[in-house]
């Protein structure tokens, strides 16, 4: 499961439609309606969050929307609700900057002909519309790596 803290318009074809269905695995996990995954990591800050139901929302909302905006058709009515906007999750400019680095090398070894979204990829990228970005490493929740 990868739940971006990247902007949705830096994502791929591919980056996009797991971003969607891995963020309602997610909204399934913290609404307490799966069994799997309810230890995974990248669930952490959502938990920590005033409203984790609400953030994983929000977090999808921006995913539907960039799809709209591409002309993909996802079902925003999966969306059970999205958190109040003054509530915000943060993220380290060094977990973007991981995140970058890693949706990258994805972009570059599945869709190398996409110049377009490796070259918006070459430098520190905007964040979800969710995120504050504050200074510091990656996160202690990451598990990725960059191999």
């Amino acid at each position: 499961m990868r739940i971006w803290s990247l902007h949705p318009r830096y994502l791929d074809r591919q980056g996009l439609l797991a971003g969607w269905r891995e963020g309602l695995l997610a909204q399934a996990v913290l609404l307490g309606n799966t069994k799997g995954y309810t230890n995974h990591p990248q669930l952490v800050r959502f938990r920590a969050s005033t409203d984790p139901q609400g953030t994983i929302g929000t977090h999808l909302q921006a995913i539907a929307d960039e799809a709209v905006q591409r002309g993909y058709r996802f079902d925003a009515t999966k969306i059970i609700r999205s958190a109040d906007p003054s509530v915000r999750l943060a993220v380290t400019d060094g977990q973007l900057d991981f995140e970058r680095r890693h949706l990258l090398a994805k972009v570059l070894k599945r869709n190398p002909d996409d110049a377009d979204r490796i070259a918006s990829l070459q430098n520190l990228v905007e964040a979800h519309p969710l995120f504050d970005v504050l200074p510091g490493p990656v996160e202690e929740w990451e598990r990725g790596s960059l191999d």
